[in-house]
């Protein structure tokens, strides 16, 4: 079996990143992503904001020492949220479900609250697997659409 690890982020991964952030069936399915991802400064500076940021846990998930994403808890209007992204190589593979439980081990805080677009069906199955129960749905403008979209929110106490 593949081996799932988790890492802080190095300067040598932001290449890597920043195509998988502009895979277009990627996007298309995350829905709510960077406005431009084709905007490289855009990128480098966001990601400089999250790597500097005391109250985010970023981390880069591997898999066999592969650089194949990343996986975060951040606070958003009180509530702290988690988020990853994960290569489209490594879809289908348990990688994000590894790489979410890896990450409740280092994150304490409960409740965590976790968002995704509702017809991204993987990612929901990712997060329900880890304990995430659904409270509900939301309508939220998605850039990758540009439309908006019905997204589901989920808890895990």
């Amino acid at each position: 079996m593949a081996e799932v690890a988790l890492r802080p982020i190095e300067d040598s991964d932001l290449d890597a990143l920043f195509d998988q952030m502009r895979d277009p069936e990627s996007v298309r399915m995350a829905a709510f992503t960077a406005k431009d991802p084709d905007d490289r400064a855009a990128f480098d500076a966001h990601m400089a904001k999250l790597r500097a940021a005391h109250d985010i846990t970023l981390r880069a998930v591997t898999l066999d020492g592969r650089f194949v994403g990343t996986i975060s808890s951040f606070v958003m209007e009180g509530d702290t949220e988690v988020t990853y992204w994960i290569d489209r190589s490594a879809w289908g593979r348990g990688v994000a479900s590894r790489a979410l439980t890896l990450l409740l081990d280092v994150v304490a805080v409960r409740p965590l609250h976790a968002r995704a677009a509702s017809d991204n069906r993987g990612s929901l199955r990712v997060l329900q697997k880890a304990g995430f129960t659904i409270t509900g749905t939301e309508i939220a403008y998605a850039p990758a659409r540009n439309a908006d979209v019905e997204e589901t929110v989920l808890r895990l106490d």
